[in-house]
């Protein structure tokens, strides 16, 4: 997968600063730059009707947010090479735009003026449903490990291709295991007298569509993967799979006729309640 470059959407909430450690760790792993933005669809409207000097204090708050994301990014990464911009249109439309720059995006659950009591902001949801390119999304509060490192990929019957792809890619730039993921339950046979549960049959499809994910070469060599076929509902098994992870990656169909969100159901429920990053990855 062509990823040029990191992206961090930063605005000082403790959330985002979160997501600026994720993503500089990130970075540094891939061998590629951070670039950390700030989205203020104010810009472009004051800079035509406000003079420099009425502008100037709330321009320099926004550059001081940036800085101070950055100085903490190169302190935790030294070697990584840190840029700043700022983006003159609201937020929806100026992170959904990076699709120039070829990124990952990383997001905190929240932004800064976010309600408290909702699980995940409205701005994450939404760029998750829409963005053409891979975006992160920090959950959880343990602190990234160095060594015994996790990365799962959640299966499900859809092509999973670019978020195999994906998965891979974070795994061995992390030194990390790789678990392949599938919940299974069951089938019911009620064309008979009676019900019958055909267990062994469920399974071994199962296993079967797991040992079909395409795994791309690069990367793979040294890699330690397992495939985990597990009965129960597809959103407690990925959750119980998640816990201890350092990143759970979801597919996400693309249905170009719908312009509304675009998330399934399951890829709602983990980033609302994954106790771990979330990558959401379009499919191709």
């Amino acid at each position: 997968m062509s990823i040029a470059c990191v992206v961090a959407a930063v605005d000082g909430s403790p959330e985002s600063l979160r997501a600026v450690d994720w993503a500089v760790d990130d970075a540094f792993r891939r061998g590629v730059g951070l670039r950390l933005v700030h989205a203020s669809a104010w810009e472009q409207f004051e800079q035509q009707t406000v003079d420099d000097m009425e502008l100037a204090p709330e321009r320099k708050a926004i550059e001081e947010v940036l800085d101070s994301a950055a100085e903490r990014a190169s302190a935790r990464r030294p070697g990584v090479a840190v840029d700043t911009e700022l983006l003159a249109e609201d937020v929806l439309s100026a992170l959904l735009g990076l699709q120039r720059y070829s990124p990952l995006l990383v997001l905190g659950t929240r932004g800064r003026g976010g309600f408290p009591g909702l699980l995940l902001g409205s701005v994450s949801l939404r760029v998750a449903a829409r963005a053409a390119y891979p975006v992160v999304v920090v959950r959880g509060e343990r602190e990234p490990a160095e060594v015994g490192r996790r990365v799962v990929l959640g299966v499900g019957s859809h092509d999973v291709s670019a978020a195999a792809e994906f998965a891979v890619e974070e795994a061995a730039a992390g030194h990390a295991d790789l678990e392949l993921v599938h919940a299974w339950r069951p089938e019911i046979d009620m064309s008979g007298v009676s019900v019958v549960m055909d267990v062994g049959a469920a399974a071994d499809r199962a296993q079967n569509l797991l040992g079909a994910v395409p795994l791309p070469e690069t990367g793979v060599s040294g890699l330690r993967v397992r495939r985990n076929a597990v009965q129960g509902r597809s959103a407690s098994s990925l959750l119980r799979a998640a816990a201890g992870a350092d990143l759970l990656v979801l597919g996400a169909r693309r249905r170009h006729e719908h312009p509304g969100l675009q998330l399934g159901s399951m890829n709602h429920a983990m980033l609302h309640h994954a106790p771990c990053p979330v990558a959401i990855v379009p499919a191709h």
